[in-house]
């Protein structure tokens, strides 16, 4: 599970602050599909990175599995990037001179797993997002949605149960924008918990729950609901 307690963020620039979170006690159970909307601005990127590790807040705890994320030493904390956290982005963050086979191979190399391990899953996982027959294709001889695929792939590299997801159909034709998020629902009937940012109302429709973001607070329900609200 993932709870915020009292959770703030605050940005200081010069004499300015920008409150970016304010005060923000939200859980998300093990399992659970939770898309995030709001404006540009509100604060989404800003709690996903929190949510992985990446930014600490300026006030409260962010808890995974009871344990408070920002607690932990620098090591450990990288280990539960590493080994419980996987990241989708919308710019997917290939490495341009690697093949697809090779990119997916990244995670587990950071996590120094045997060569022979790493190519069979990488195999497998390409395989799973259905680019068995891209395997020694660069990001350049691939088109944008199956440069995503294999972002996807290289996200479960390490089978996270968590899978952080931010604006992943954002770069993408409807038809690709389908399949990722029907990747994303197997992934959740897998057992993997979601949590996605997006401005795309109907993707935000394909979680359990969604949450709205305004002016640094968050309110919860249904799409319908928040779109009521909006």
């Amino acid at each position: 599970m993932l709870k915020l307690e009292n959770v703030k963020k605050v940005y200081r620039k010069k004499q300015d602050e920008v409150v970016a979170l304010d005060s923000t006690s939200v859980e998300i159970p093990r399992g659970d599909f939770v898309s995030i909307i709001g404006p540009s601005g509100s604060g989404k990127t800003t709690l996903l990175s929190m949510l992985g590790a990446m930014s600490a807040p300026s006030e409260g705890r962010i808890l995974l599995d009871g344990e408070s994320i920002y607690d932990l030493p620098v090591e450990q904390r990288a280990e539960v990037r590493q080994n419980k956290l996987g990241f989708v982005f919308q710019t997917f963050n290939l490495i341009p001179y690697l093949t697809a086979i090779e990119n997916v191979q990244v995670p587990m190399m950071l996590s120094q797993k045997y060569k022979t391990e790493r190519q069979q899953r990488a195999e497998e996982l390409l395989a799973t997002v259905g680019l068995q027959d891209r395997l020694q294709h660069k990001p350049s001889e691939l088109s944008i949605g199956q440069q995503q695929r294999v972002a996807l792939a290289r996200m479960l590299a390490n089978d996270p149960s968590i899978i952080l997801a931010d604006e992943p159909t954002g770069n993408l034709d409807p038809d690709t924008r389908d399949q990722v998020l029907s990747f994303l629902r197997q992934f959740n009937e897998e057992g993997r918990t979601i949590i996605m940012v997006t401005h795309d109302l109907s993707a935000a429709g394909c979680a359990r729950r969604t949450l709205k973001l305004s002016e640094g607070r968050i309110q919860s329900g249904t799409e319908e609901d928040l779109k009521k609200s909006a």
